[in-house]
């Protein structure tokens, strides 16, 4: 790969590439087979206990018809290639680094903000690069300083202080299942802001761009080669629809309400021992781990529903080692 200075022209290159190496070694994380003591590992391991090792558990009924033809073809999602490298992606990691750098790693606690790490893939940008927005509105309002080189540049297009990633394949997914595309899942980026979509991927015949909307003109904003510009999902337009919504009294569902108030009165208990010296029990559990556990405020697992402590999401052939 070449290294230097240069600027784009804000017009995508239509000229097919040469192929080049798989970058994915650029992007790999070392880990450890050790689980030292304040890790994202020893976090999750403490948090789990007696769940099973495995990135899902179900409490719910076991579905016969999976279990009866394990040979039954998985659904998929196709990207198809357009004759060069399709855009590098991987699985969502779950680390993020404002998660890492909280005390003791304390986020990764946050069972919701694991899981919607993981959910989907992320892609990678093929360059290092620098921009910095004038504040104007017109399309070249964008200055972008390519640092190391990659295909395609990002591009100043649509104007407004819009940013653009071209993604090198057309995604197809299974009928009704639709794909949304939006920034990297719980990772701010200061002065700009990812753009969220959701594109018919079950029918479209065409590419989609990444977006984002630079909010700070003169302050500059950097991608290096092999961050994350972008995450997809699938997700179901139709089913949103037939959802209604209601508000009911707590009152209503006397079991909910039950389990809520020993929650919190289990809450509150917690925090006032945490505050007390005396108190080595708690001190020692550090948190509650209820909802990590897939368990109700009474210990016991909630029954008929599955829980999941972390994803396994398969990766694109060819893609950049998930982090682990």
């Amino acid at each position: 790969m070449k290294k230097g200075n240069k600027r784009t022209n804000n017009k995508r290159r239509n000229i097919k590439p040469a192929q080049k190496p798989n970058i994915a070694a650029n992007v790999a994380v070392t880990t450890s087979a050790a689980t030292p003591e304040g890790t994202r590992e020893s976090v999750w391991a403490e948090a789990v206990g007696d769940v099973p090792n495995a990135a899902s558990y179900s409490l719910a009924p076991v579905d016969e018809e999976v279990t009866s033809c394990p040979h039954k073809e998985k659904p998929k999602i196709i990207a198809y290639t357009l004759g060069y490298a399709p855009t590098l992606s991987r699985p969502g990691p779950a680390q993020r680094d404002f998660m890492e750098e909280t005390p003791n790693r304390f986020a990764y606690r946050c069972l919701p903000l694991n899981i919607a790490n993981q959910y989907g893939w992320e892609l990678l940008s093929p360059c290092t690069f620098e921009a910095i927005w004038n504040g104007d509105a017109h399309g070249d309002a964008i200055d972008i300083n390519i640092i190391d080189d990659g295909w395609p540049p990002p591009v100043s297009h649509f104007g407004s202080g819009v940013l653009t990633f071209h993604i090198n394949q057309i995604f197809r997914t299974p009928p009704g299942v639709q794909m949304m595309v939006t920034g990297p899942m719980n990772n701010p980026k200061d002065g700009i802001s990812a753009m969220t979509g959701i594109i018919e991927t079950d029918w479209s015949h065409y590419t989609f761009t990444m977006n984002w909307a630079m909010t700070r003109p003169y302050f500059p904003v950097r991608f290096e080669k092999g961050e994350p510009f972008a995450h997809i999902m699938p997700v179901n337009l139709a089913q949103i629809e037939q959802y209604e919504t209601v508000f009911l009294p707590i009152d209503s569902n006397p079991e909910l309400k039950e389990a809520y108030e020993g929650f919190q009165a289990s809450r509150n208990k917690f925090n006032d021992a945490l505050n007390d010296p005396t108190s080595i029990e708690t001190t020692k559990e550090k948190w509650q781990k209820g909802y990590f556990r897939g368990k109700g405020p009474d210990g016991c697992p909630v029954k008929g529903h599955s829980h999941w402590t972390k994803l396994d999401v398969m990766a694109f052939p060819g893609s950049a080692p998930k982090k682990k």
